[in-house]
């Protein structure tokens, strides 16, 4: 029979059994990503596009999964400052980062060494393709008499804008005017600091066409000082129901869009990644997501980190194929 000492010493040996073997589970549950605030980096200006993506999906995400995911702009760089944030940040998941599609395009001019291998792919979130607009009064009433026109026009006379040199609007263009057989530069581009200030310039008759996003143009579209000849994508945008496809207008097959996605430094832990892309796509599904982005006429988009990954390089391969063409890759 076990004396008073004896069982004291067999229950104590019991407890602290017990509590080592309970320890492990605890040590895990506090440790589970996320524990702590998470930073999401935009690398474009606040009020934009993008950090209105960024925004909701940061919103989306804090509510799911119970911790502060804080926005933070940094800008610079045409891009580069941004993303090569989110690149170099340590591989924890308390620093991820919208990329967009400028990083397909930066490498290209040699603005950087970042091309999409350099993140940990986690979602894509959005893509927006771009749209041919025209002034109200211009005489091209719909996309095959302008497609028409551009092709019996001397090179150079006539002038588009949307973006900067080399910007994605840009690109749009180089990759309309190939798909038509045509030069990339038989339609002189315009370099502006933006979609807004190109159609300014459009509805003073400043410019011939404008290539951007449809959400961009539709102010001065409502407004009736611009018009929407077609969109370059494989479908209509819900939001602009009456705008065709190039296909649809004019037969040619041509597409491409700018997009925003959401990566981490290479190296994600795992546990990390099957979370945030959980948490994602239940964000991207969500109809605050959706009511958010279709207000906006914001095109939504899904692809989990290896179809990003896969939409990513055919996209940065067109990318440089365009650029090549149009003298701008260095």
């Amino acid at each position: 029979m076990k004396t008073s000492e004896q069982r004291r010493q067999v229950l104590a040996g019991a407890g602290a059994l017990g509590a080592s073997a309970l320890m492990p589970r605890a040590a895990r549950a506090q440790n589970a990503w996320p524990n702590r605030p998470v930073t999401i980096i935009c690398p474009w200006g606040a009020g934009g596009g993008t950090d209105a993506t960024a925004r909701i999906i940061a919103n989306l995400l804090e509510k799911d999964l119970g911790q502060p995911f804080n926005v933070v702009n940094r800008t610079g760089g045409s891009g580069v400052v941004g993303h090569s944030a989110i690149a170099t940040a340590p591989a924890d998941g308390y620093t991820l980062g919208m990329i967009t599609v400028e990083i397909s395009m930066m490498h290209w001019q040699k603005l950087t060494e970042l091309n999409p291998t350099s993140y940990t792919p986690l979602a894509l979130m959005n893509e927006d393709p771009p749209g041919v607009t025209v002034a109200a009064n211009s005489p091209y009433q719909n996309i095959k008499a302008l497609a028409d026109a551009i092709k019996a026009a001397p090179p150079g006379k006539l002038k588009a804008s949307g973006t900067g040199q080399g910007g994605i609007w840009h690109l749009a263009l180089i990759g309309w005017l190939q798909a038509m057989g045509l030069k990339p530069d038989h339609v002189a581009w315009v370099p502006s600091n933006g979609a807004g200030p190109a159609m300014q310039d459009l509805a003073a008759n400043g410019l011939d066409l404008v290539t951007c996003s449809l959400p961009e143009s539709r102010a001065l579209v409502e407004a009736g000082k611009a018009r929407s000849l077609a969109i370059m994508a494989g479908e209509r945008n819900p939001v602009f129901a009456n705008v065709p496809t190039l296909k649809e207008g004019a037969g040619v097959d041509y597409s491409v869009g700018a997009w925003r996605g959401i990566a981490g430094p290479r190296g994600l832990p795992a546990d990390v990644v099957t979370r945030v892309v959980a948490a994602l796509k239940k964000a991207n599904e969500s109809k605050e997501f959706r009511d958010f982005m279709s207000n906006r006429g914001f095109g939504v988009r899904w692809a989990d980190p290896a179809g990003f990954a896969k939409f990513m390089a055919a996209g940065d391969a067109a990318m440089g194929t365009a650029m090549k063409a149009a003298g701008l890759a260095k």
